[in-house]
């Protein structure tokens, strides 16, 4: 694996998210009520919708257009239509962040 810091945990609010860059792709990174951290690629399977302008509940992310949630473990969409999107290994190591961009 190839871990990049990518910021300190407390830039992301509890229940938020915040949007990195990684080799040309968008990620969410997202944290939770229980101080767990994800990353997703920022974009719902069904419209390509902003998952990181979402609502985190639990560990799931609420689309912002069409109301899909989201599984932030696994990406699994749980809507009409099944889908999923793209996972990224992410960790804390000492509050900062590592996003792992293999």
């Amino acid at each position: 694996m190839s871990w990049q810091d990518i910021g300190d945990i407390d830039e992301i609010p509890v229940r938020g998210s915040r949007r990195v860059e990684v080799n040309e792709q968008t990620v969410a990174v997202f944290r939770t009520s229980e101080n767990e951290v994800f990353a997703i690629q920022d974009k719902c399977p069904h419209m390509g919708g902003p998952l990181s302008e979402g609502i985190v509940h639990g560990d799931c992310v609420t689309c912002p257009l069409h109301n899909w949630v989201i599984s932030l473990r696994d990406g699994t969409a749980q809507g009409a239509d099944q889908g999923n999107t793209r996972r990224f290994p992410v960790r804390v190591v000492e509050q900062r962040l590592q996003l792992d961009v293999s």
